[in-house]
């Protein structure tokens, strides 16, 4: 997938790379057959740097030979799932919301789970590393299992849930000061039932982030929601959420 977004950068930005950027992703076809469909056909030089990099350090290698180290402990699985890397340009692409994009690759988009593709978004205003990078396939990885397991989440508390186990899987850790956790512990947990979308964003990225997408705050701080589920995921064990 990488080669593949590389080669579009290489054509010069205007008519021609679109068209072949439509090409690439449906092949002539009424549906998409590679899944590019987050990546910014009009990217910069930025988009094609950071490829890039990517590849100079073998990034599509690293994440096989974590997926082959998982292999083992996810075996009794059935699932059939194809992992790929997606250059998510939040960072000059006009048409990229970092906050809804991130929200929807999170708790919307069941069209890539209908198709078995679990991509991790590569965001364009971040700096990557192998560390960073084994992150976001962990995340990745098990939230897709989890939705094809329980399906996408409706509610905030479906929502913690995901999210919470899919860091403790990953390894990530997401903390706040235990006043700031316990002051978000009792603004969120009103709102726990709810299945609208203002409400979830204000709850889980917090009010920065809602303001920043004209919904209204709830007086959060950056990312109350997803410290306040880590913080309840940490005592279970995140496979057992994935057992039949």
């Amino acid at each position: 997938m990488l080669e593949v977004q590389r080669d579009l950068h290489r054509l010069p930005r205007g008519p021609e790379r679109f068209k072949s950027y439509i090409q690439t992703i449906t092949g002539g076809k009424d549906e998409i057959q590679i899944p590019l469909v987050g990546m910014n056909p009009m990217g910069k030089e930025h988009v094609a740097s950071l490829i890039d990099e990517l590849m100079s350090w073998d990034a599509e290698s690293f994440t096989q030979e974590i997926l082959q180290e998982l292999a083992p402990d996810l075996s009794f699985l059935s699932y059939e799932l194809q992992l790929g890397l997606v250059l998510t340009d939040d960072l000059k692409g006009g048409w990229t919301n970092s906050i809804l994009t991130d929200y929807a690759q999170r708790f919307e988009n069941d069209y890539d789970l209908k198709h078995g593709w679990a991509l991790v978004p590569i965001w364009t205003s971040q700096s990557w590393s192998k560390e960073g990078l084994r992150l976001a396939i962990l995340t990745t990885l098990y939230r897709t299992l989890y939705k094809l397991r329980h399906g996408l989440p409706e509610t905030l508390a479906e929502m913690l849930r995901q999210e919470g186990l899919a860091s403790v899987f990953a390894g990530e850790i997401l903390t706040l000061e235990p006043e700031l956790l316990d002051y978000s512990k009792e603004v969120i947990t009103p709102h726990l039932a709810s299945a609208h979308k203002p409400i979830c964003v204000a709850c889980l990225y917090g009010d920065e982030a809602a303001a920043s997408v004209g919904y209204s705050v709830l007086g959060l701080p950056e990312k109350a929601g997803f410290a306040l589920a880590f913080y309840w995921a940490k005592e279970h064990e995140p496979l057992v959420a994935l057992e039949p």
